[in-house]
Formats: C-alpha cells, sequence, structure tokens
C-alpha cells in the first residue's frame, strides 16, 4: 500500500492543494465564510434565488407535506407528486415532450451517456467539457474523441471518420471555467449531416440565457429537433439542487430503463422538487434579474477594460481573469481576501496547465457598489502585483 502523504505534499508545494470553506451563512453576495465576513464573487447563484422567501417558503410547506427526504429511488416508492409535477413543468419550459429529474449534474450526464452508448459507438467532447461529461464518456467504454475547444473543423474531421456505431456530440452550452458559448446551430448542423446526436450540458446557461431563461438553445433559437438531448441543472440559475434531462419521449423512456444513476438512486427530497418549482415561476416572471445581471456584467467588462485588465472572450456572468500559474493565481485571490472579497483561484486539473485564473462570477443580488467595490480591489491588485 503506497503512503498518500507525498502526493498531498506535492500538492501543496504546486500550489494545487484544495481546502474547504466553512460557510456560516445563507447564499448571497455577503458572506460569514470560516468567521469573517466577505463579498462573494464566486457564487453561481446567478440569478439570486438561493434564499428567496418564496423558494425557502415552498421548501417549508414541501417538507411539511413530504417531509425530510424522499426514502427510496424514483423506481421503487420515492417518486412522489412534487416530482412528477416539477419534471411535467421543465418540460413545457424547455420545449420538449418530457423530462425526468436527477439527483445531481454529474450524475444527469453519466447516467444519459452510458445510457446511449457503448463499446462499439463514439462520443466526440470539446477539450473543455465539464468533467461529468468526460467521465460519462470514460465509463460508457464508446471511443471518446475530443476536439480542440470550438473547432468545428476538427470535429467534422473527426467525425467523417467513423466507421460505424452510434454517434454523440456532449457539449457545454456555456464552458463553465471560460464563460464562452458552444456554436450550436453549427454543431446541430454537423450531427443532422453525420446523423449523430447532440447532447447539451446547459448548467450555466439554464435560466440566464434565452426567452424567459430557457438557456443557451434557446439563446440560439434551435429546437428539440436539432438538440435531441438538453441537459440542466438546478443548483446554479435556480438557487436550488439536482437536475434534469429534457428530450422526446422515447428518450426519456429509455433513460428510465437503462440509466444506472437514475436507477440505483435515492430520489431528490420531495421538499427540494418544491422549491424548485417555485423557483421556476420566478426564473419565467422575473425578467428583471437577467436584465439586471447583463447590465453588471456589461459594467464590469467596461471596468475591467479601462483598468487594462486582460479578460476572456466571455459575455456571460462568468468572468475569468486569466493569472496563468497556480500560484499566482492563489496569490491573487489571497491579496483580494484581504480586502474583504472573495474570488476562487481555478486550478489544474480543473482547467489546462498554464491557464490558472481568478473565476468572478456575478449575480442579480450584486449592487452596483458591491461591483464597483471589486472593480477598486482588483485595480488595486493590478497596480501592486499586475493582475
Amino acid at each position: 500500500m503506497r503512503p498518500l502523504e507525498p502526493e498531498l505534499e506535492r500538492r501543496r508545494a504546486e500550489h494545487l492543494y484544495r481546502r474547504r470553506r466553512v460557510l456560516g451563512s445563507a447564499q448571497g453576495p455577503l458572506l460569514q465564510m470560516d468567521g469573517k465576513s466577505l463579498l462573494s464573487f464566486c457564487s453561481n447563484d446567478y440569478l439570486g434565488l438561493a434564499n428567496h422567501p418564496d423558494v425557502i417558503a415552498a421548501l417549508q410547506r414541501g417538507a411539511g407535506q413530504y417531509g425530510a427526504g424522499s426514502g427510496s429511488a424514483h423506481l421503487v416508492s420515492g417518486h412522489s407528486a412534487a416530482h412528477h409535477a416539477l419534471e411535467e413543468e421543465l418540460a413545457a419550459f424547455t420545449g420538449r415532450p418530457r423530462a425526468l429529474l436527477y439527483s445531481t449534474g454529474y450524475m444527469a450526464n453519466q447516467g444519459i451517456i452510458t445510457a446511449l452508448l457503448g463499446r462499439g459507438d463514439t462520443l466526440y467532447q470539446d477539450r473543455l467539457n465539464h468533467a461529468s461529461l468526460i467521465d460519462g464518456g470514460l465509463l460508457s467504454r464508446a471511443e471518446l474523441k475530443r476536439y480542440p475547444h470550438n473547432d468545428l473543423a476538427a470535429l467534422a474531421a473527426r467525425m467523417a471518420c467513423q466507421s460505424g456505431g452510434d454517434a454523440l456530440v456532449a457539449v457545454d452550452g456555456v464552458f463553465s471555467m471560460d464563460g464562452d458559448l458552444a456554436p450550436l446551430p453549427e454543431l446541430a448542423r454537423i450531427c443532422q449531416e453525420q446523423q449523430a446526436w447532440l447532447m447539451v450540458d446547459d448548467a450555466h446557461g439554464i435560466g440566464v440565457l434565452g426567452r424567459d431563461g430557457r438557456g443557451s438553445v434557446d439563446h440560439f433559437g434551435l429546437d428539440d429537433q436539432a438538440v435531441p438531448i438538453l441537459m440542466g441543472t438546478l443548483g446554479k440559475a435556480f438557487g436550488t439542487f439536482g437536475a434534469f434531462v429534457a428530450g422526446s419521449e422515447a428518450l426519456i423512456e429509455t433513460l428510465i430503463q437503462q440509466s444506472r444513476s437514475y436507477i440505483y438512486t435515492t430520489a431528490l427530497p420531495p421538499a427540494v422538487a418544491e422549491a424548485t418549482r417555485a423557483s421556476l415561476r420566478l426564473v419565467q416572471a422575473e425578467e428583471w434579474r437577467r436584465e439586471r445581471l447583463q447590465q453588471l456584467i456589461s459594467r464590469f467588462r467596461e471596468g475591467a477594460a479601462q483598468l487594462g485588465l486582460a479578460l476572456m472572450a466571455s459575455e456571460t456572468a462568468i468572468q475569468p481573469i486569466l493569472a496563468g500559474s497556480a500560484e499566482q493565481a492563489v496569490a491573487w485571490s489571497q491579496a483580494l481576501e484581504d480586502q474583504g472579497l472573495l474570488v476562487t483561484a481555478i486550478r489544474p486539473p480543473t482547467v489546462p496547465e498554464g491557464s490558472a485564473r481568478l473565476r468572478v462570477t456575478l449575480s442579480a443580488s450584486h449592487t452596483v457598489d458591491q461591483l464597483d467595490r471589486l472593480l477598486e480591489a482588483l485595480g488595486k491588485l493590478n497596480r501592486e502585483m499586475g493582475v
């Protein structure tokens, strides 16, 4: 049995060691973290719904009716009326015949890919896809072919060489560490030409982009024929927890029969489903949240440009500032924390070597004054440390 300590020491020496922080407050711009008051710019609560009173009240009512837990898997005795209603509402929201709840986005991506592909099939993935998509591909035992980020010519060339079996292209709608969008119309065209499935993980687009927050697929004006497999998470813009896949009747029934991460796990607590139903109503009704978020994004990018900061090409709530080395990213993050701001340093293997960064994320719950405080702190950091 090999000792584990040397690997941990290596991670510390290379500034790659991860540590948990203890949150002592509800989600929001102002957090109590490890006993300190910090202004946070690292949450995925894009619309500010995680601590919304309507969502909290729905969670409490759901717990009063259904209890704290679901007690079983969906296919045993754990599929409640709350789950069923949420699935129907998510299907209508996304404009698809059916939707299916998963306990997490990670489980959804693994469950979808492994249910649809196996030996002899081929899975094509963007190199910057989320780890859950990559891991789902490895578990499926299909041949995994990765193409350079958003390189359509490279994807088309790889797909032209496929000799048999089914093909699936899996891609993030909004890339979680870069904040840019996948070229979904072009990907849909290539998949239709090659008779391949297109699967979009819209974890960071659903609720934020498109009409009433219907996501990146709607943002590009695509339907369920162009994108037959849509996965969305509920723990980001929706402010709750869990995930879903939306698609055809045949797709959902296939997943119910064959998706191991759906079949063999306890269902999401029904109270969380009730909270998400309330959140879904807010997502659709309160367009001002998306409008405010876009205003904050524009203000941040304009302010960063005036400071001479080198931002990446993102028009979403995810605004990375490239540091290069993990050591530099950690130093920048600590310097901001010393000024009372929480901005996470993202390091390999989450991002490729040499592309460690600060990952600034904005929320509709941020105020202009709070955003200006971040810009002021980044300006100071730029003068002192060369951001």
